[in-house]
């Protein structure tokens, strides 16, 4: 990979280009790792193939790099792989694996957020040391009803199209 992890020096560097600092990559790295090999059952640098094909991405921690940057920087797949030395479909393929472990890894540190809460215990476990939550409600869909007079109590009367009343005279 064109862009190597000994080239960020400063703390500026490192939070520019992978949102995290030295310390907290190293720290994900080697969740990664053991992620990694826990997916796949060997090192990356084992499972690459035999061939006459060079690879971009020779180690883990290249590949978290590249995952990192490739979420930091917001590039389309053909500019992030021209920066990182692959094809487009390489780092459509390489963003893919990379955010796939680094999900596992995030979820094994506990830095996942609850999707469902389906239950009033599930929140009072997602929040145990709360009294009040305090929900933003404010438009919430609901189904239209039938009856016209229900229709009117819940029309705000906002989403009309403006017109003006023009007395040509």
């Amino acid at each position: 990979m064109k862009i190597k992890v000994s080239e960020l020096k400063t703390k500026r560097q490192w939070h520019s280009a992978t949102g995290v600092g030295k310390e907290k990559f190293y720290e994900l790295l080697a969740e990664y790792e053991k992620c990694y090999l826990k997916t796949y059952g060997a090192k990356l640098s084992e499972r690459r193939a035999d061939t006459r094909i060079s690879y971009c991405i020779q180690t883990e921690e290249e590949q978290l790099l590249f995952t990192l940057l490739s979420l930091k920087s917001g590039l389309t797949y053909d500019i992030l792989g021209l920066v990182s030395g692959m094809d487009g479909s390489n780092a459509k393929r390489h963003q893919t694996i990379g955010l796939r472990i680094l999900a596992q890894v995030l979820e094994n540190m506990g830095h996942t957020p609850k999707r469902e809460i389906v239950s009033v215990e599930d929140l009072e476990a997602c929040f145990p040391n709360t009294d009040t939550l305090i929900g933003d409600s404010t438009e919430q869909r609901i189904q239209r009803p039938s009856n016209y007079d229900r229709q009117k109590d819940y029309f705000s009367g906002k989403k009309k199209p403006y017109s003006e009343i023009h007395d040509n005279q």
